[in-house]
């Protein structure tokens, strides 16, 4: 049996530890990427930017203190006598000169602290939303490319939110690590320097006890608060999910009136997000009394040590207002430690998620050699093909098969016999355990995927269509047609009378899934598609079987002209769609039990002659064929 996908609804609900140091690592990576080689001009300015507005930010407040210094010097020696009042006015003039000029330093500097990084976040801006496309590109890009067995374990939804959130860490840890956190910590060792060469080493201490205690405090807590927030992030995980589930599928929500099940589904994921909120947002109470006790703690014991000194002579008024503003502004950035580093501690999850993502390696894919296939027909073999699906016992086992280009074979059996496998076999969203496919003598192993699933085409029995125009759609498998080619394909597949009766024509919006077309329409937009891609080897999957009579004529017409000139392969639940094949192959419990014509198996009176008989009994349909020459064509619905 083969192994279940490593990345599993259950262990995507388990959160991963967002380690700093690998979510450091990985941005400069990021940054250091070719593909942000041309902001690299605008990343060193923004670094420099960062430097000055810090720099300004720790000397500003020596500046405002000298001078509150000139002030009272002023005011202590009582203003010259009248006898002097000449010189004294000279002397005034350059008193009051030399402090408003301390003044207007002091306000350039506390401009440029903050001015700085506003220029720095608008040259910055550019570089962070491409590093969020890159991110986001590369996710998607390589989930498309992940296997099918990845894609049926995971919810659209939860996968579409991991890509989002990755997307935006990128962001968020790039403005607060790089231009926040990092700055900060240069701040406080500016300051101490500040403050132990012009003030006194005591300041310094003070300075540097209280930050460590602030963020030793933070740290414990917010560790806390990440688990709370973690299980926020499942709950609201789930419960977006849920939704999407639920929204893309309304009509058999509606279908089954399962709308208050619904509801009452999504609210209890929703009582889980609230619940985990409620105790986030009081722990955030918590936090906040205590980071501000601290600090203020801190301004306290600043501020008597300073008062202490100048009382002794030993400083002046101006200095204890610089040294309790120098620490100040050091607090500034840190009021919001608690909520940057939940904040960051949360990126770096969303962050490991998208590159845990990113390292999932596809069941599928192409070997370091794969070479493009060499269409030389369109034959196909299946050489002892085995394969098991996760959670069965056995699918296909030791199936041969060969199907010449431009033959009509048609594949049947009852359900669970393995028709479904062997076509995701020959599309190869999954290689055999055993055997090879091949298609005109090329192992499918050795080939590129695209190149393979550029000569093949595949008509459904559901056609899943976008959510775009009726053009988008029937183009999507050759996006450069030309409008003389889309419209041979609408006359081909009985489309031109419906186009023609719709307003909008082929700019008419299909819907979700399309589910403004009916059944038939449906149908017949993916046989268009089909023949505008124009394979070497068209699959038709049970292409008709939930159609009625009427509908199915009109399809059956429409797929005569799809599969004329190339191999054409038909999985039919009624016999009748295939019982004029060049050879029908009857599949049962994983093998070909019987093959050979239409006749010849009725002849053989086994499995088909029953089923047959079976459908014949029940009034399914008299015989059709894929032959267009034979088939009359009804009027275009």
């Amino acid at each position: 049996m083969r192994p279940l996908p490593t990345d599993t609804e259950a262990e995507a609900k388990q959160a991963p530890k967002g380690s700093l140091g690998t979510t450091m690592w990985r941005l400069f990576a990021l940054l250091a990427s070719p593909d942000m080689a041309k902001w690299r001009f605008r990343m060193g300015v923004a670094l420099v930017l960062t430097l000055i507005a810090k720099i300004f930010a720790v000397y500003a407040p020596v500046f405002f203190g000298d001078g509150i210094n000139l002030i009272t010097e002023h005011a202590g020696q009582g203003g010259p006598s009248d006898s002097e009042a000449p010189a004294g006015a000279g002397a005034l003039t350059g008193i009051i000169s030399t402090f408003t000029l301390a003044f207007i330093v002091y306000a350039v500097a506390r401009f440029l602290s903050v001015g700085a990084p506003q220029l720095r976040d608008a040259l910055f801006a550019p570089v962070s939303q491409d590093a969020q496309r890159l991110t986001a590109v590369r996710a998607f890009a390589h989930v498309q490319t992940l296997s099918i067995g990845y894609h049926q374990t995971k919810r659209t939804g939860a996968l579409n939110r991991i890509i989002e959130r990755g997307a935006r860490a990128v962001d968020f840890l790039m403005r607060f690590l790089i231009f926040n956190i990092a700055p900060t910590l240069l701040e406080l060792g500016l300051a101490a320097l500040v403050l132990s060469t012009t003030y006194g080493w005591e300041f310094a201490v003070i300075a540097i006890i209280t930050v460590a205690v602030y963020m030793g405090l933070t740290w414990s807590v917010t560790e806390w608060r990440v688990q709370i927030r973690r299980t926020m992030n499942e709950a609201d995980n789930e419960a977006s999910a849920r939704a999407v589930d639920s929204l893309i599928n309304f009509e058999t929500v509606k279908a089954f009136a399962a709308e208050r099940r619904e509801a009452e589904a999504f609210d209890t994921s929703m009582t889980r997000y609230a619940k985990a909120a409620a105790k986030s947002q009081s722990s955030l109470a918590l936090l906040n009394g205590a980071q501000a006790l601290i600090m203020n703690g801190g301004l306290l014991a600043m501020a008597l040590m300073a008062g202490w000194k100048a009382w002794n002579g030993q400083l002046q008024p101006g200095d204890v207002a610089a040294v309790t503003l120098i620490l100040m502004n050091v607090y500034q950035p840190l009021n919001i430690l608690g909520w940057a580093y939940r904040e960051i501690k949360q990126g770096a999850v969303d962050m490991e998620r998208v590159f845990e993502t990113l390292a999932i390696k596809p069941d599928v894919a192409d070997a370091p050699d794969a070479r493009p296939l060499e269409v030389k027909g369109g034959a196909v073999s299946f050489d002892r093909v085995g394969f098991t699906h996760d959670g069965r016992s056995r699918s296909i086992r030791d199936v041969s098969f060969e199907i010449p280009a431009g033959s009509f074979v048609g594949i049947c059996g009852p359900s669970g016999a393995g028709k479904s496998t062997v076509l995701r076999l020959l599309f190869r969203f999954y290689d055999p355990e055993s055997g090879t496919v091949r298609i005109d003598g090329q192992d499918l192993r050795q080939l590129t995927q695209e190149s393979l699933r550029d000569i093949l085409a595949l008509v459904p029995q559901d056609v899943v269509l976008f959510n775009d125009t009726l053009r988008a759609n029937i183009i999507y498998g050759r996006p450069d047609a030309t409008e003389a080619e889309i419209r041979d394909v609408v006359e081909r597949a009985r489309l031109a009378a419906f186009v023609d009766g719709l307003p909008d024509g082929l700019d008419t919006m299909v819907g979700e899934r399309g589910l403004k077309l009916s059944g038939g329409e449906k149908q017949r937009v993916g046989v268009a598609r089909a023949i505008l891609k124009n394979p070497a080897i068209l699959v038709l999957d049970e292409a008709t079987s939930a159609l009625d009579s009427q509908t199915e004529k009109d399809v059956q017409v429409a797929l005569a002209e799809a599969a004329r000139g190339r191999t054409t392969i038909a999985v039919a639940h009624r016999l009748s769609t295939i019982a004029g094949a060049d050879r029908i192959l009857v599949l049962d419990d994983g093998h070909v039990a019987e093959n050979g014509t239409h006749a010849e198996l009725l002849a053989k009176d086994g499995l088909y002659a029953a089923m047959w008989k079976r459908q014949s009994e029940a009034g399914e349909g008299g015989e059709l064929t894929l032959d267009a020459d034979t088939v009359e064509a009804p009027a275009a619905q």
